[in-house]
Formats: structure tokens, sequence, C-alpha cells
């Protein structure tokens, strides 16, 4: 079981899934299955369109925190078809989603944009979990850890050591995201470690401590348990298994010491 004194993250991103009526009808039986948890943060990362309806169930909620999967790093202005950070907050979103895989590889987004992000992310108050991760042919390459220094070093280039406890990571090898492979927990770990020592470097020993790392791809409810007892990783970043009620209950219910 993971033993540090970082609160862990149970994180749900429901891509472009669920209405807000489907988001409704979620949140309204999930939130009494979970209800008494503690020991940890669970967060709902719904599409934009649902993030009202969202908003509303999880008013008051001081277990459940509302996140978006992604923001643009303006405040307004003529970006059809984007949101702002200040859109977000307006809908009492803690959390953004910023670099995803899919953000990255199916549009097209590079690691400076994905830098912009973070740092509006944080100069309007929005704390951002950083996703980052290698492809299949980068790990067979053995390149898995330069590329994870790559995503670190553009992504927090704009992040100084106070704001860097406010950041999450989430390791997610994009081989494992929605493929049903999971990273073994070798795997899993090994690259948690990297990425915290690549945070000791650059932070400071005593600020990489606090930062969370969460891992993704592939995450179940036969699963959780084994990854939660990993040392370095603090949470998780669940996509499908998160769209049902009872599955991400379990999830978020794992054991946490």
């Amino acid at each position: 079981m993971n033993t540090s004194k970082r609160r862990p993250i149970l994180a749900a991103n429901w891509k472009m899934h669920k209405t807000a009526a489907e988001t409704r009808g979620f949140l309204t039986a999930f939130l009494p299955l979970v209800d008494g948890l503690d020991g940890r943060e669970i967060v709902i990362a719904p599409p934009f369109t649902a993030l009202s309806a969202a908003s509303e169930v999880l008013k008051g909620n001081k277990l459940v925190s509302l996140a978006a999967q992604n923001m643009y790093f303006e405040q307004e202005g003529a970006f059809t078809g984007e949101i702002s950070p200040i859109m977000l907050r307006e809908f009492g979103v803690k959390r953004v989603i910023l670099g995803h895989s899919e953000r990255r590889h199916v549009f097209g987004e590079g690691d400076d944009l994905i830098a912009s992000k973070v740092r509006a992310a944080m100069e309007n108050g929005l704390l951002p979990i950083l996703c980052i991760g290698e492809m299949l042919e980068e790990r067979e390459a053995g390149s898995t850890y330069e590329v994870l220094e790559r995503q670190l070093s553009t992504g927090l280039s704009a992040i100084d050591n106070r704001g860097a406890t406010q950041v999450v990571i989430a390791y997610e090898p994009v081989w494992a995201i929605g493929t049903g492979k999971t990273a073994t927990p070798t795997q899993a770990q090994e690259a948690h470690i990297y990425i915290r020592s690549w945070l000791d470097s650059r932070f400071g020993p005593g600020i990489a401590d606090q930062i969370r790392i969460l891992y993704g791809g592939s995450v179940k409810p036969d699963n959780i348990n084994e990854l939660m007892a990993l040392p370095d990783i603090d949470g998780v970043l669940v996509g499908g298994a998160s769209l049902k009620v009872e599955g991400f209950a379990e999830i978020v219910s794992c054991q946490i010491d």
C-alpha cells in the first residue's frame, strides 16, 4: 500500500461520453456509494457540455471535485470552439487535464502549446493535471525517459517552486490507453521513480516529495489495489472504467493506507 503522506487522487476522464442528463444520473447514483470515504480526493472530468450539470450535483461536496478535460490558454478572444480558464471557473472547476495523449497525438498539440496551457491554468486559479507518456515505438526504441524528460521540462517550464506542489503529473503510457494493456507494476513504478527523480532535480527533494504522480492506462477494479500499493503511485486517471457507476465506485474505494 502507498504509505506516503501525499493524498491520493482517483480521477475520472469521461472523454466524449455522457450528456448532461447522463451526468446527473451518474453522480446521483455515485455519490451515496462513496459517502464517508476519506484519505483521498475523487475527481470527475465530464465533457464541457456537462460541466454545469455536474457542478449543480457536486455543489458543497468536499470529497468529489470537478475537472475539465482541456482548455485554451487565452482568457477570451477570437478562438472559435475553444474554452477559456475563466469560463471553467464559472462552473466551479478546480482542476484541468492538459496534454492528454489524445490531445497530443489526435489533435496535434505540441509541448510548447501544452506549456502555455499549464501556465495559464495556474495564473487563473486552476490546478493542472499534466499528462505525459511514451508511445509504443518510443518504449521499444528505449527512449521512454527521453520522451518523459522532454514533456516534463517543456510542460513545466513556466512553473516555479511555489507553484510546483499544486501541479499533478499523470503518467499514461500511450500504448496502454484504451488497449486493455496495463503497464506491469514494475514498469509503472520505474517510470514514476524516474519522474520523481526529475522533479527532484528541477524543484528539489522537499518539493518533489509533495507532487502527486498518477498512473493512467487501462486502470480497472481488478488492478487498482496492485497499482495503489506501489510507493510512487499517488492515484490514477481512469478512462473507460470510470463510465460505469459501480465500477468507478469500486476503484475509488480501493485500499489506501
